[in-house]
């Protein structure tokens, strides 16, 4: 039976120890080379947990990465990012040859304390995607990470003053700005996939307000959609304000006034009914949603359009 082991680093010093790799040059962020880490993945499945941001570049041949129940080939090169407090599991296949290559970079969320970074970081929304959505970048795109990661490593390596920590913030932003550059590439040159999760977006929509029970069940919510679709819901949203201009919020609320639309026109229905049927809890809601929709509200609508 294989083993398992479990980690959970609180520190980037804990993970350096660990690892078998030397003390980190500064005690909030570190350029680890992926080659050099020591810890034990041969015939097992590693859980690993950071209290710290992990951004990195892998190349992993012959291995598997698990994010809930999604698995992910690393053989290419994928630039994937972990939040604090995120579980990552890595399978390795028995009896096959493993030389990761690539780096991480991790900092710690003190490194972000009082400055720019902090206030914007939770808007690049990768930071939240399942690996098994994450960038697969091509060999240019590789080549300016790998540059930013080494400006990065460079910092660390030298005394530190009273600029290091202002020059690695600079660089990790540039990193994450080109990092959704490059998402927007992966959107347009996957549209087939993509296009084909909008469908089964408008799928599950059409049958979840074909529910007679919406009353009971209420209005379908972004992380109901992103689960039915086995999507992170930072993903779809990105996905779909790439493909149509709209987060997956304001795709479902034209929905619902789409659907609400139709019934005030082809039925005799009462607002109320349609706006329980709907899934709203009060009609003032859908009375609010459907006018800043439409700048009518759904009983003038209903008497315009007759």
């Amino acid at each position: 039976m294989e083993s398992s082991n479990r980690y959970r680093f609180r520190t980037i010093s804990e993970y350096h120890k660990l690892a078998g790799l030397p003390k980190p040059g500064h005690p909030l962020v570190s350029v680890v080379n992926i080659g050099d880490v020591q810890m034990p993945v041969n015939g097992r499945s590693n859980t690993i947990i950071f209290d710290f941001y992990s951004i990195a570049l892998k190349r992993v041949p012959d291995a598997k990465i698990k994010y809930g129940q999604q698995m992910s080939d690393f053989d290419d090169g994928v630039l994937f990012f972990m939040a604090p407090g995120q579980v990552f599991t890595v399978e390795v296949n028995a009896g096959k040859s493993h030389r990761p290559t690539g780096w991480m970079i991790l900092f710690h969320p003190e490194l972000l304390w009082y400055t720019h970074l902090a206030k914007i970081i939770k808007d690049y929304d990768f930071f939240d995607y399942s690996l098994f959505e994450a960038l697969h970048v091509s060999e240019n795109e590789e080549e300016i990470l790998n540059a930013i990661a080494q400006l990065v490593k460079n910092e660390t390596d030298i005394n530190i003053d009273h600029f290091t920590q202002n020059v690695i913030l600079a660089q990790i932003e540039l990193l994450l700005n080109y990092a959704q550059r490059f998402y927007g590439r992966q959107f347009i040159t996957r549209k087939v996939v993509n296009h084909e999760v909008l469908n089964r977006l408008e799928n599950i929509l059409n049958a979840y307000f074909e529910d007679d029970n919406l009353d009971v069940r209420g209005l379908p919510t972004v992380n109901y959609i992103a689960k039915s679709l086995n999507i992170s819901a930072g993903y779809l949203s990105a996905l779909l304000k790439s493909l149509i201009g709209q987060n997956t919020q304001q795709y479902l609320h034209q929905k619902l006034v789409s659907v609400a639309k139709e019934k005030l026109s082809t039925t005799d229905l009462s607002v109320s009914e349609i706006a329980y049927s709907l899934g709203f809890e009060h009609l003032q809601s859908f009375t609010k949603l459907f006018k800043s929709k439409t700048n009518l509200t759904p009983s003038a609508f209903r008497q315009s359009f007759n």
